[in-house]
């Protein structure tokens, strides 16, 4: 159970983003876990209540992390706080232990996002405006269905052979979730576009900006994500489980971060992925597709599967 007094300290971060993200990294790597805790509270704030400042907050912290040069941030852009309802069930996930599945922490994860204020959304949409390449890829209007039998229909090597086979062998649904489910039509702009877009692409990311999928590598993925567009529930998942380790596994910190920020890098320094045609590309070979757009794969810092070993060995 986490002490009252570090709760309201975390909320107070959150509600006012008082405190350099670059300078709290930078003492979480010294091994200040005081100031990992501080660092995951704006984070809270980047995710539930200003998303504008999720560029500033991770260039910033990334850039602290790697021991660079770094201008002082202050992260209270806006006056908005968290929604009050936010709080309870953030707590409560963060405080359960009950061992679950990655499919039943996702949608728990997902469900905080519900705990936003009314104008959370415009917000998000105009933030994701600043980010290269997603105004234009937005004018591309409401994203068409992949198709399975397209990428049957591929030559072995090409990235949609290699898309059908992630797909099929692993048992996952080409889109993750279903978009016509969840509503995403009814999104504002350009939020509609880019939730329904993120569906269709993770898995296909995963193969064209080299991550594997690993329980370490979806946490990688996730920073990439945020930085090529920042992504909604990518910047919940990263404050929660950031917050969730400094609080209960700070001896998981460094390696948490490590990933976090070196993927955060890479998504910055790689092309705008989210309007990519992608089936203009699906009969060529991965290299070469790399080759094309200018995007290297991520260079992982520690084992892929560095988790499942760790869970193998029961650590």
């Amino acid at each position: 159970m986490i002490a009252e007094t570090t709760r309201m300290r975390f909320q107070a971060i959150a509600n006012c983003g008082d405190g350099d993200a670059a300078l709290l990294a930078a003492q979480t790597r010294a091994g200040d876990m005081l100031a990992a805790i501080d660092l995951a509270a704006l984070f809270a704030r980047a995710g539930f209540v200003e998303p504008a400042l999720i560029l500033d907050a991770y260039d910033a912290a990334a850039a602290g992390w790697a021991n660079q040069p770094f201008r002082p941030t202050s992260l209270t852009g806006g006056s908005g706080q968290a929604a009050a309802s936010l709080w309870a069930p953030f707590w409560e996930f963060l405080d359960d232990d009950t061992p679950m599945d990655a499919g039943a922490f996702t949608l728990r994860t997902a469900q905080l996002g519900d705990h936003v204020d009314e104008g959370f959304a415009e917000r998000a949409g105009e933030a994701s405006l600043a980010y290269p390449g997603v105004r234009d890829a937005a004018r591309q209007g409401w994203p068409e269905k992949f198709q399975l039998a397209d990428l049957a229909a591929c030559p072995a090597e090409s990235l949609g052979a290699d898309f059908h086979r992630l797909i099929v062998d692993n048992g996952f649904d080409l889109e993750v979730l279903d978009r016509d489910a969840l509503g995403l039509a009814k999104l504002r702009p350009p939020l509609d576009y880019l939730n329904a877009r993120i569906l269709q692409c993770h898995d296909l990311w995963h193969i064209i900006a080299g991550y594997q999928t690993t329980a370490l590598h979806e946490v990688a993925i996730s920073a990439f994500q945020l930085s090529q567009f920042g992504h909604n529930y990518s910047a919940q998942f990263l404050a929660f489980i950031t917050a969730r380790a400094a609080l209960k596994r700070p001896e998981s910190v460094p390696l948490l971060l490590e990933i976090i920020f070196t993927a955060w890098r890479h998504g910055r320094s790689s092309p705008q992925l989210i309007g990519v045609a992608w089936p203009d590309v699906w009969r060529q070979p991965v290299a070469t597709i790399r080759d094309q757009l200018g995007i290297d794969a991520y260079v992982s810092p520690f084992p892929a599967d560095l988790v499942e070993q760790l869970q193998a060995a029961g650590a």
